[in-house]
């Protein structure tokens, strides 16, 4: 009885999310194409067309989990990411996260997350991580959690790293949000999966993902096609590219 109400269980969630989750991505594409907004997908063939995998992202801007769902399009998958449980408790967010089975961390109960995530890898679904768990407001990659690289050992599935540059543009922490900007230029670069060696600690393959991660975004940003009009407008680069974000350690702190 009990394996039975899994599995309608199961079956509604899917069915909520097959009615949700396409109109919420029709409604974001045409979103884009009103602002003209000039979006670049590379490498998107090293997304799965089935089977689970985690997409560890790096994180800019509030609109990173728009753009790396659009990421894993051309592989016609349908990415659940997992975010902080207030943005389900949002009274205009929650039902759209929740209708698109997104997964909520409790940071007092992140074990009940971790288990919500591995059963869907399992089942072979798509999981978006942001392993930095927070903005990075230096624009380059921090210290990741472990939970990416532990949730796609458990799961036994493909670990992908994939960056986002340019949302920042639009929206960021600590800086006004321009959601009617046009033209804004958005890369989304997907690499290879890791090689999940076995024996390999948690915290070396993290590291690996970090180095990998740097690499992405250091290739997105040195193709990015604009440059800012201006010193006042210098705030969205990294400081080693001549940008007025804050160094790392100073972004720590």
């Amino acid at each position: 009885m009990h394996a039975a109400q899994e599995k309608f269980r199961e079956f509604r969630y899917r069915l909520a999310m097959e009615l949700v989750y396409p109109p919420v991505v029709a409604a974001a594409k045409a979103w884009f194409r009103a602002l003209d907004l000039k979006i670049q997908v590379d490498g998107a063939e090293h997304i799965p067309r089935t089977g689970g995998a985690v997409l560890a992202s790096n994180h800019v801007s509030y609109l990173d989990f728009i753009f790396c769902g659009l990421g894993a399009q051309p592989a016609k998958r349908l990415v659940r990411f997992m975010a902080k449980k207030s943005v389900f408790d949002h009274k205009v967010s929650g039902p759209l996260m929740r209708g698109m089975r997104h997964i909520p961390v409790d940071r007092d109960a992140g074990a009940a997350s971790f288990r919500e995530a591995t059963q869907a890898l399992k089942d072979g679904e798509v999981v978006g991580v942001f392993p930095e768990a927070t903005i990075s407001e230096s624009f380059t990659v921090k210290e990741l959690k472990s939970g990416a690289v532990r949730l796609a050992r458990t799961a036994k599935v493909p670990l992908i790293p994939m960056v986002v540059w340019g949302p920042q543009r639009l929206w960021t922490k600590g800086h006004k949000r321009e959601l009617g900007k046009r033209h804004v230029p958005v890369i989304i670069k997907i690499g290879e999966a890791l090689e999940m060696t076995k024996g390999v600690s948690p915290e070396a393959l993290t590291a690996t993902l970090k180095e990998r991660l740097s690499g992405l975004l250091d290739a997105a940003q040195r193709a990015y096609p604009e440059k800012p009009s201006g010193p006042d407008d210098r705030w969205w680069l990294p400081a080693h590219l001549g940008g007025t974000a804050p160094l790392p350690e100073a972004a720590a702190v």
